[in-house]
């Protein structure tokens, strides 16, 4: 199947075991194998997912102590939760925006699979803490985001991986260290996968983002600022994981206006 099909159809997947098995294997792309011009469309409510976990308000998700074993397994099941968002958002940035150049398309795909390991490896850390993903309620801010972009995928590229997936660069280191003190060794080293991966992600964001404002004549700073207040981007407050963030191709510019 042509690919950017095939990454629709992936999306449209309710059932979270499938849809990242079906991500894993969209990647590495054949040649030849995705049409960068057609204009999908689709009818059905996305993404696909199943009614477990519930979905709450960001402020009524409960903060637990990471140092017992039930809120060391809420707080994983809040990142596997984002890992699967970060699938669908991968699979969206595919299916929704045509022509781009292949590369683009590509890179998104590697994103998608890399996502989805990510999501494996959690859920079945989970399972030896005696949870599945499902048993916790989660929020839903990364994919709104998605929805509030879908429409310019400047927007998008300037919005979701590099601005709210980039918080997962600041926020890992962090949350490493309290699961370190806390003895889960097993969920330090997965987060370390994670994070090598998303400095990867973000960078194609940022890739992206300045290919899209070169190709239409925008300063990328000025616009990101237009971006952020049109489609009501957070405010990012510190701490910034600024070596994460140069490695994953912010500018001294861009880092130094997170400051402000």
């Amino acid at each position: 199947m042509e690919l950017r099909s095939a990454a629709l159809n992936a999306l449209l997947l309710e059932e979270p075991v499938a849809k990242a098995a079906a991500a894993r294997a969209l990647h590495p792309a054949p040649q030849d194998s995705i049409d960068t011009e057609v204009v999908l469309q689709t009818a059905a409510t996305l993404p696909g997912r199943t009614n477990r976990p519930p979905l709450v308000a960001p402020t009524a998700v409960k903060q637990r102590s990471s140092f017992t074993p039930e809120g060391r397994a809420a707080l994983l099941h809040a990142v596997a939760h984002i890992e699967l968002n970060a699938i669908n958002l991968a699979l969206d940035a595919v299916w929704r925006f045509a022509g781009m150049p292949t590369a683009y398309y590509r890179d998104w795909l590697q994103v998608a699979s890399e996502e989805a390991l990510h999501f494996t490896l959690l859920r079945e850390h989970l399972a030896t803490l005696g949870h599945q993903y499902g048993d916790f309620p989660a929020h839903d801010g990364l994919w709104a985001m998605t929805e509030r972009t879908a429409g310019d995928i400047t927007a998008r590229m300037a919005l979701v991986p590099r601005t709210l997936e980039a918080r997962g660069l600041d926020a890992t280191p962090p949350m490493q260290e309290r699961l370190r003190k806390a003895g889960d060794l097993q969920a330090v080293a997965i987060l370390d996968v994670i994070l090598r991966d998303e400095v990867g992600h973000v960078a194609i964001g940022n890739r992206w983002y300045r290919w899209l404002c070169q190709r239409d004549g925008l300063d990328p700073v000025l616009h990101y600022d237009v971006l952020a207040k049109r489609h009501g981007a957070p405010v990012l407050r510190p701490p910034f994981n600024h070596a994460a963030r140069r490695a994953a191709g912010f500018t001294q510019q861009e880092i130094d206006a997170l400051g402000a």
